[in-house]
């Protein structure tokens, strides 16, 4: 018995079909009396048996490494990888069919066939991988299946190897137009005032509720009747800090491994699938721009800040794409918390907001927070470009009148936040990052004030 369990078990179904076959031919044999059909059904019955013996007595000591180059890739790219297979038994091993397992965002499994490898021997297979989505991938671990000459039956063993796969978003190149210009030596947190001759042009606007007693500007309030306060610049030198919306409910995301044919920015043969993506594109640009250009990078989602290994706030350009490369939406309801924790985060530095679907509400704490921003920065996306009736089916569509609830919200918040002095820009699914960033550094929308020491696209 225990022996016919163990052919049962390992059978392929060439083998399954064999035995039926033997079976059948047994059967007629004995019906009909002919002693040649049984003797040929014992014989068809039997090599099933002894096949799956011999699988059952092969011994073997695999070993596996596989070389990743690279092994930290950026969304879109290709990493070879060198798949190096040891025979570490003095045998020489038999029919091995060798599958590489491979997450379904990196592509298909990977087969391989190695027979007799000599006792000590090494086989070098290679295979490559495309990184389609971001995320921290597992390749492997290495699946062995043992196989007779003839394909009857095969045994089965799965190794523990495993070797990890980065994929971190894009890096697109910006140019000099945004508005992280070379403005401000200052130490950090330190103020420059928007001044162009003295303290007679310094630019004011009306008080608002929340700003600092300490920035009333006396003479305008005199001049004007109103109570007046000054607008200051935050250098970009000190501090920048990333603020972005991953909230679920804020953007449109494409369903995984669903084909999505988007159109993108011209150029771009790898467009982002739908909003998130693009807002993690243009965070890793961005920041990875402004680190580059000597900032104390910060990072912080609407779930907490991304912090680097050390445990301390400050980020590499490195290592905020470490960090992005594994965000992904969130549940939270609302910004309020991230809101707070970008207070706490940036102090006195100049901030950029990424913004999915966001209304006046959502806006109003960032005001509340950043009294007087004039280079504090806002990404509004534009998540309804993303659900093109053109777009693959699979996506999840918004209806005509939910498209025009979210346009108009997002044009009251774009209203209160460039009367509030931030600098606004809307993003959608055919403008890159290096377009929106360099309409930053633009004017448009701007309140007219007289720049220090020039315009705020300066080269750093």
């Amino acid at each position: 018995m225990p022996t016919a369990g163990l052919v049962l078990s390992s059978l392929t179904a060439r083998g399954r079909c064999l035995v039926g076959a033997g079976v059948a031919l047994l059967l007629l044999g004995i019906l009909l009396g002919e002693q040649g059909l049984a003797q040929l059904a014992v014989f068809v019955l039997a090599l099933p048996v002894i096949s799956a013996l011999t699988v059952a007595r092969e011994r073997f000591r695999l070993a596996s490494r596989r070389t990743l180059t690279p092994a930290r890739l950026p969304r879109g790219e290709t990493a070879d990888v060198l798949l190096e297979v040891s025979n570490a038994d003095t045998r020489p091993g038999g029919l091995w069919v060798l599958t590489e397992q491979i997450p379904a965002d990196l592509g298909r499994s990977k087969r391989f066939v190695v027979d007799r490898l000599p006792g000590g021997g090494t086989a070098t297979l290679g295979y490559r991988v495309h990184g389609d989505r971001r995320g921290r991938h597992l390749l492997g671990p290495l699946r062995l299946r043992l196989v007779d000459p003839f394909g009857l039956v095969e045994r089965s063993a799965v190794g523990t190897d495993t070797a990890a796969l980065l994929v971190v978003p894009r890096v697109r190149p910006l140019g000099s137009e945004g508005p992280a210009g070379g403005q401000g030596n200052g130490g950090e947190g330190a103020r420059r005032t928007i001044a162009v001759h003295g303290e007679d042009d310094v630019s004011t606007r009306e008080y608002r509720h929340g700003d600092d007693l300490r920035k009333v500007h006396w003479k305008a309030t005199a001049r004007t009747g109103e109570l007046m306060v000054r607008l200051e610049e935050r250098p970009w030198r000190a501090q920048a800090t990333l603020l972005l919306d991953t909230r679920a409910r804020a953007h449109l995301v494409s369903p995984r491994h669903a084909p999505v044919v988007l159109p993108g920015p011209e150029g771009d043969d790898c467009p982002p699938p739908d909003s998130l993506e693009w807002l993690i594109e243009a965070a890793a640009s961005i920041g990875t721009t402004l680190a580059r250009r000597g900032a104390v990078l910060r990072a912080v989602t609407d779930a907490g800040e991304l912090v680097p290994t050390s445990g301390r706030g400050r980020l590499s350009a490195e290592e905020l794409l470490d960090r992005l490369a594994t965000v992904g939406p969130s549940r939270v309801p609302g910004l309020r918390a991230g809101v707070e924790q970008l207070c706490r985060a940036a102090g006195d530095g100049p901030v950029i907001c990424l913004l999915g679907a966001v209304g006046p509400d959502n806006v109003v704490e960032l005001i509340r927070g950043r009294s007087g921003p004039t280079s504090d920065a806002a990404i509004l996306l534009d998540i309804e470009s993303w659900s093109d009736p053109g777009l693959a089916r699979s996506r999840r569509g918004a209806a005509t009148a939910a498209r025009g609830v979210l346009t108009s919200q997002r044009e009251d918040a774009v209203s209160l936040l460039r009367s509030a002095g931030w600098r606004v820009a809307v993003a959608s699914a055919d403008r890159s990052v290096a377009d929106v960033w360099a309409t930053l550094g633009g004017t448009a929308g701007l309140p007219s004030v007289s720049m220090a020491a020039g315009p705020l696209g300066a080269p750093a």
